[in-house]
C-alpha cells in the first residue's frame, strides 16, 4: 500500500465530535488503550473499556472524564469472548482491537493456543466476527512494526511454533496475523456489500507496560531503557489508532507514525510488508482461525 499523500500534521485536536457514538476498546485499562479511550471520551464518545481485570478497569475509568463503561473480556479465553459478545445488544460504531501481549515465555491460553497468537490474533478474530452484526462503522486492529522482523511468516502447519518457539518470533507472527486478518476482513466486508471498514495501526515505539514482560532479561532491560530515552508516551503512541478510528480512510489502510523509522511522530498511512499483503495466506489464515475458534464471518450483515 502506498504512503498517504496527506501532510503528516494530523493530531488529536482533529478528532471530530464523537457524541452519540459507541467505541469498544480492548485492553483499555492502561497504556495505549487507556490513552485511546481518554481521547475518544473527551471527544464525546461512549467508550467501553473491555478488560480482563475489571478492578483495574474501574480504577482506570474513574480517571477518564466522560461516558465510560467497563466490561470484562479475557481474550485468552474464548468462553469469555463469547460471553462478552453474547451480552451485547446495541450498535457499536467502532471496535478497537488494542489489547496484546509481547515476547512472553511459551505458554497456552485457556483453549490451548500459543499465548501470543491466541491473545493477539485468535481472541480478536473471534470477538470481531461475533460483534460484526452490531458494528456500524469500522474495526481497527493494532499491529506492530515487528511484523516485518526477518523471517516472519505465518506457520500454518505449526501456529504454536512447537519445537521452534521463541518469544520474539511468536510475537512477530501474531502481529503479521493482525495485518492479514485486516486484509481478509476487508475483502469479506466488501464482498458482502457492507459499509463497515477494517483498518490497522501501529504505535511506533511507545512507552507502555508491554515491554516490561519480555521473557529475555537483557532485551527487557534494553526496552525499558528505550522507553525512557527513545519512546513517545502512550498518548503519542495512540495517535495512529485514533487516526484509523476517526479519519476518512479506505478499508485495509495501515496507519503508523510518520517520523524516522516509524518510531514516533504524527500519524500517516504507512507501508506493510509483502508478507502482510499476501491475499492467499490471508485467506488460509482466516480458514485456520475459523477452525480453531469455531467462529466465522457472519452469514448475513445488516444493510446499513
Amino acid at each position: 500500500m502506498a504512503r498517504a499523500t496527506k501532510a503528516p500534521s494530523w493530531s488529536v485536536s482533529d478528532i471530530p465530535d464523537q457524541s452519540g457514538r459507541t467505541v469498544v476498546v480492548t485492553g483499555a485499562n492502561s497504556g495505549l488503550g487507556l490513552a485511546t479511550s481518554r481521547a475518544l471520551a473527551a471527544a464525546g464518545a461512549h467508550v467501553v473499556l473491555a478488560v480482563r481485570d475489571t478492578v483495574r478497569g474501574e480504577a482506570a475509568a474513574a480517571g477518564i472524564p466522560g461516558s465510560i463503561e467497563v466490561r470484562r473480556l479475557d481474550l485468552a479465553d474464548l468462553a469469555s469472548v463469547r460471553a462478552f459478545a453474547g451480552a451485547w445488544d446495541a450498535p457499536v460504531d467502532v471496535l478497537i482491537n488494542n489489547a496484546g501481549v509481547m515476547n512472553l515465555p511459551q505458554a497456552r491460553t485457556a483453549d490451548g493456543f500459543e499465548m501470543q497468537f491466541g491473545t493477539n490474533h485468535l481472541g480478536h478474530f473471534a470477538l470481531t466476527n461475533l460483534l460484526l452484526p452490531h458494528i456500524t462503522d469500522r474495526v481497527v486492529t493494532l499491529s506492530s512494526g515487528m511484523h516485518r522482523a526477518r523471517g516472519t511468516r505465518i506457520h500454518l502447519d505449526n501456529l504454536a511454533l512447537d519445537g521452534e518457539y521463541s518469544p520474539g518470533a511468536a510475537y512477530s507472527q501474531s502481529k503479521l496475523a493482525n495485518l492479514l486478518f485486516t486484509l481478509e476482513l476487508q475483502r469479506r466486508l466488501g464482498e458482502a456489500g457492507s459499509p463497515v471498514r477494517a483498518l490497522a495501526a501501529h504505535p511506533g515505539w511507545a512507552a507502555t507496560e508491554l515491554q516490561g514482560h519480555d521473557a529475555n532479561a537483557v532485551r527487557r532491560a534494553l526496552m525499558l531503557f528505550g522507553n525512557r530515552f527513545v519512546a513517545q508516551d502512550p498518548a503519542g503512541g495512540a495517535r495512529p489508532t485514533l487516526y484509523a478510528a476517526v479519519a476518512d480512510l479506505p478499508g485495509a489502510s495501515y496507519a503508523g507514525p510518520g517520523g524516522r523509522l516509524e518510531l514516533r511522530g504524527a500519524p500517516v498511512l504507512v507501508d506493510r510488508s509483502a508478507a502482510a499483503s499476501d491475499a492467499e495466506v490471508a485467506r488460509r489464515l482466516w480458514d485456520a482461525s475459523e477452525q480453531l475458534t469455531g467462529v466465522g464471518f457472519p452469514a448475513s450483515l445488516p444493510n446499513r
